[in-house]
């Protein structure tokens, strides 16, 4: 274990570095800057187009075969996404690195929009149907075949989709599996059964192999069925379970409103790392503010998933046909994931007194695990311990479902439709894994799993910013400017036609 340690921490080095983390915001730069900041300056456009839309009959209607609707793409990918990052996530980067990481994970988040909207329009672009006609799409797709059909660039991309592959079956069983699972079992254990007499088995209690068995049977209900039941589930828990949480944080942040101000400041006062400075901690200003930025970085990506190249294998199985318009909902899950959610629980932690607003360390034996619990139980008591766990547990359990999906696409890319079917059900096998894991070690890795998938996706998402550009000024013609331009769908040129002929008979 120790040794697995050691290597962990060297790769998490490299990946989440200084090539890592140029390589990340470097992306969001760019893909920002390449479409005018379309996040900004179209802000009224991707509003109306995604959450005006939600109540709208054609965002739901799946109306083809091999496909979901618009609504449960979204939701689905929200699954994913909305996960332990946002509670346990956003408390350790506040514990790690102070305040001023929740600054960063801003910055990420508001880079990340334009990084998602670019991997969810190529993901569109590239995608085609399996041969049991469900469309398949994802970043392994616009490597080999949008990158490798550059000069001299075929090998390079089949190789860098053959690596991302791998990496995201890796990150499925860490991010999306491991880390999920043990937040749910030590957020469950600490809300219901903190004083229970613990019996051992094996060495790990036996409350955690319960968990553990229960998760992967109901697990195995949902998971086994394939995407359609896993969007069905996604697109009925999600909503509510955001709407509740935001709810819930939104009358903390109301009994603390006088708190508000001094909140935000020491969020942008302690930005560059000043925490440790005033609080006396070793080691120099520049250090610490890299600490700051890689742990505020870090945890966005690992609540938001912008860069790595994962939402975009459901969002390419939307009935969509526009790239773009489903780019548009990229945007916005990254603002509803980190804007949102993540700015919630950041008010909630930082009300509670666990954090010192004046130097930005945390209060002497603060367990960033169980500390949004502990915020809700300091304003709604015990209840609000257990609001939180059964929190944790939905929105760690339909990430681990929105997973399963991505790492099932990795793994029919590399092995077909077969070796997909296989991998569900060690997928699911492997959900008590996490039950029975320590904490840090399970968290470490998923942080390792992250870096290594970005990598290769980045390189193909910066390598295809032409098509980025190409795709976005189609649409901005045809769509916002009303010019009379021929729509640009598919890579293949029959899908290219099918969806064309869709696209004119007035279905997007």
């Amino acid at each position: 274990m120790e040794y697995l340690i050691r290597i962990n921490d060297t790769v998490n080095g490299f990946a989440w570095g200084w090539f890592g983390l140029i390589l990340l915001l470097g992306t969001g730069l760019v893909c920002s800057c390449i479409t005018g900041f379309f996040q900004v300056t179209h802000i009224k456009h991707w509003w109306g187009k995604t959450i005006g839309m939600v109540f709208n009959k054609s965002s739901h209607v799946k109306n083809e075969e091999g496909s979901v609707s618009q609504f449960q793409a979204l939701c689905t990918a929200l699954a994913a996404t909305i996960g332990t990052g946002n509670i346990a996530g956003v408390a350790a980067a506040i514990c790690i690195g102070g305040p001023g990481a929740v600054f960063w994970m801003w910055i990420a988040a508001i880079l990340g929009m334009m990084t998602n909207y670019s991997e969810n329009i190529l993901g569109i672009y590239f995608r085609r149907r399996n041969p049991e006609g469900e469309w398949s799409g994802g970043a392994m797709y616009y490597l080999s075949d949008g990158l490798g059909a550059y000069k001299h660039c075929k090998g390079v991309g089949k190789v860098l989709a053959v690596i991302f592959s791998c990496f995201t079956i890796l990150a499925s069983f860490g991010i999306g599996n491991m880390g999920q699972v043990n937040k749910i079992t030590l957020n469950l254990e600490s809300a219901f059964f903190a004083n229970t007499d613990t019996v051992m088995f094996g060495g790990v209690s036996l409350i955690n192999w319960i968990i553990g068995i229960i998760l992967m049977w109901i697990g195995a209900a949902v998971i086994l069925g394939g995407l359609k039941r896993v969007a069905a589930v996604s697109e009925k828990i999600v909503p509510f379970m955001a709407l509740l949480y935001v709810l819930g944080a939104l009358i903390i942040m109301f009994i603390h409103i006088g708190m508000l101000g001094d909140i935000f400041a020491s969020i942008f006062k302690f930005a560059l790392g000043q925490k440790a400075v005033l609080g006396g901690a070793a080691g120099s200003s520049i250090q610490i503010a890299l600490n700051t930025v890689k742990n505020g970085c870090k945890r966005g990506v690992f609540s938001n998933e912008a860069g790595l190249g994962s939402s975009v294998m459901v969002h390419s199985n939307s009935n969509v046909k526009e790239p773009v318009k489903q780019g548009l909902w990229g945007i916005f899950e990254v603002f509803a994931d980190t804007i949102i959610v993540c700015t919630m629980t950041a008010v909630v932690v930082l009300s509670s007194g666990a954090i010192d607003l004046e130097t930005g360390l945390a209060v002497e034996g603060t367990n960033d695990a169980t500390l949004v619990a502990k915020s809700f139980g300091n304003v709604f008591g015990t209840f609000g311990e257990m609001f939180v766990a059964v929190a944790v547990l939905l929105f760690a359990f339909t990430t681990v479902m929105g997973w399963s999906h991505y790492g099932s696409k990795a793994v029919e890319y590399l092995f077909g439709v077969k070796g997909a079917k296989i991998y569900r059900v060690i997928f699911v096998l492997m959900i008590i894994s996490g039950a029975v894991m320590t904490s840090s070690l399970a968290w470490d890795i998923s942080d390792t799993f992250n870096g290594l998938m970005m990598i290769p996706n980045l390189i193909g998402v910066l390598s295809l910013t032409p098509l980025v550009i190409k795709l976005t000024n189609n649409y901005v013609d045809r769509k916002i400017k009303g010019k009379d331009t021929e729509p640009l769908l598919s890579y293949d040129p029959l899908i290219q036609e099918e969806m064309a002929k869709a696209v004119k008979n007035g279905e997007e």
